[in-house]
């Protein structure tokens, strides 16, 4: 297991709760425009309640993504990114009457929709594969790969757990993460699983020592 100093969270700001809100507002009033069986006012015991959720959950989001991304990797100015994209992502997770619900899950799902550099985090079920290539030559793999991956409930079979995927989706057990060698002619040969990122590296670097793969890794990096 490695030993890692987490950079310190980033903290909440103002400009971007109200991108989040002003976004989810924008979107739920044009949700409503194209389903007239939808009335906020009922969803949301009034219109004024309904500004008040819209704030909580730009601010629930804010304070969650000041924890879990690393702006460091955005290329957009962050409350400009959220007023363009926020509201149209929480739509396509969750309907307006729902939103009184909206949760850290529901921020992460987010997050993972609008493909924001995640932190890795092993209470999160983020998607994540890392490759990186054998320092050691002469040997049978020129790279290995860490893949998160989990089980079928259907059948039991091991799947890739990729960005595309519905980090909660019930028809799949808990994410972990395999290690996978690369012939030369591309085939991936399984070596070993492992339930956390850390342990996994630490298996990695004995087979390899001195590989590239980053201590903490991002979602989409």
């Amino acid at each position: 297991m490695t030993t890692e100093i987490q950079p310190a969270a980033a903290k909440p700001d103002s400009a971007a709760v109200f991108a989040c809100a002003h976004s989810l507002w924008e979107a739920c009033h044009e949700h409503v425009a194209n389903h007239k069986e939808f009335n906020l006012s009922d969803c949301f015991n009034g219109i004024d309640q309904f500004m008040r959720e819209v704030m909580a959950i730009g601010k629930r989001f804010e304070e969650w993504a000041c924890e879990h991304i690393n702006f460091d990797e955005l290329n957009d100015v962050w409350p400009y990114l959220l007023e363009e994209k926020f509201g149209k992502a929480c739509l396509a997770h969750l309907l307006p009457h729902a939103l009184l619900q909206f949760n850290q899950s529901d921020c992460l799902w987010v997050a993972l929709h609008l493909r924001l550099p995640v932190i890795h985090d092993d209470a999160l079920p983020i998607p994540i594969e890392q490759t990186a290539a054998n320092p050691i030559g002469e040997t049978g793999f020129r790279e290995f790969r860490i893949q998160t991956v989990r089980d079928s409930i259907e059948d039991g079979d091991v799947v890739a757990f990729i960005a595309d995927d519905d980090p909660f989706d019930e028809g799949f057990g808990e994410r972990y993460f395999a290690l996978y060698g690369l012939g030369e002619e591309g085939k991936l040969e399984h070596i070993a699983d492992r339930k956390t990122y850390g342990e996994l590296l630490a298996l990695a670097r004995k087979l390899a020592p001195g590989i590239a793969f980053p201590n903490r890794p991002t979602f989409g990096i």
